[in-house]
């Protein structure tokens, strides 16, 4: 009698577990559990209904040497009083999505890099000429940015010595820089592509919107990027590399440009938002801005606008042009020796609910930051 109860519960079982495999293998149970079996998942449509979920298997993964600034809003514009009377950027409340940014400006060794892969790969297709006139840094501008100055050292060795691979890269036009944002997307899509993963959401460079809220690192209505109001810390130390006082450019370590990752970061961990190079922006210039633009992630594109935004101050620049407010421009067609530029990549996770993250202080970071591997160097 046991026996038989034993071996009629064990039928039932064999039965039931042929039944789901039948259905598993028709793909309805999978559909309805949001599987990718069947007609469901991978189509999206079963038995004439929309079964489609999310896909699976996508993540957006923190760049090398980029942290994450969190969405916010904020008020944009001049910080301290505007001593120019440029009355160009009076202030305004504008809202920012999450973006990732480079934490330090592009070295000379990471730009190298492109240039290098340019005259690898595509001589045949934009020629050498064009390549070595218009993508490769120009190194005469040590000379022709300044009358009557020995720029002789730097023109020789500024971009070509290992002395200076993690030091800015300046002399590269606007053009040149969003080249090589181009190029580093093709790249990066390139080695994902072929290892079966997602596109990127691409390099670029940043809207002047977003590079003020990454400069300002969470302190709403800074005047500099660690704060107010003084450019020195209480030992007198500087926090910048500029011209202070009445010229002693060496006061604050550095004649000339300093380390990408010289000087500490602000709250959002990124380096030199103020001072060393100046940094393009992606914007088109106008007087205007704060008039034409929109109060969500505002960004003036405009092809026809030669004149470019440039933000942060330089080395050679007074305190007032390392405010976190103030603005100014340079053609687009124009290298300098002290304007370079920095990536940002959008993060699309930080648009929507789940993948939100609370105001103030970054909380993503690039494992492998410029700083570490400069250490590891």
């Amino acid at each position: 009698m046991k026996y038989n109860w034993l071996t009629v519960n064990a039928t039932r079982v064999v039965t039931v577990a042929a039944v789901v495999l039948l259905l598993q293998g028709c793909g309805f149970l999978k559909s309805k559990f949001g599987g990718k079996g069947g007609n469901g998942g991978e189509v999206g449509v079963t038995n004439g209904e929309i079964t489609a979920t999310g896909r699976k298997g996508w993540k957006q993964p923190t760049p090398f040497g980029m942290v994450l600034v969190p969405s916010g809003s904020f008020i944009m514009g001049q910080a301290d009083e505007d001593v120019a009377a440029t009355q160009i950027n009076m202030n305004r409340q504008v809202t920012i999505s999450s973006f990732y940014m480079d934490d330090a400006e592009i070295s000379n060794h990471e730009y190298r890099q492109y240039v290098n892969a340019l005259l690898a790969d595509s001589v045949s297709t934009l020629g050498e000429e064009e390549i070595m006139s218009k993508y490769y840094p120009d190194t005469t501008v040590w000379k022709n940015d300044f009358t009557y100055h020995n720029g002789d050292p730097m023109l020789e060795h500024y971009y070509a010595h290992p002395a200076f691979d993690t030091y800015p890269v300046v002399g590269v036009s606007w053009v040149a820089a969003k080249h090589f944002c181009k190029w580093r997307t093709n790249t990066l899509d390139d080695f994902r592509t072929k290892d079966g993963g997602y596109r990127s959401f691409g390099f670029r460079l940043p809207s002047e919107a977003e590079w003020e809220w990454a400069a300002r690192g969470g302190k709403n209505g800074a005047k500099y990027p660690w704060g107010n109001p003084y450019v020195a810390n209480g030992k007198g130390c500087y926090l910048a590399n500029f011209k202070p006082q009445r010229g002693n450019f060496d006061a604050d370590g550095y004649p000339y440009t300093a380390p990408a990752t010289a000087y500490n970061p602000n709250d959002y961990g990124l380096y030199n938002m103020a001072g060393n190079v100046a940094e393009w922006c992606r914007d088109a210039y106008a007087d205007n801005t704060n008039a034409i633009v929109w109060d969500m992630n505002p960004d003036n594109q405009n092809a026809d606008e030669p004149r470019k935004v440039v933000r942060g101050g330089s080395w050679k620049d007074i305190a007032y042009y390392l405010e976190t407010g103030t603005r100014y421009y340079e053609f687009e067609d124009q290298k300098r020796s002290y304007i370079g530029f920095r990536c940002v990549m959008d993060n699309l996770e930080g648009r929507t609910a789940s993948g939100r993250v609370g105001g103030g202080k970054s909380k993503s970071k690039s494992a492998s930051t410029k700083k570490a591997s400069a250490k590891k160097a």
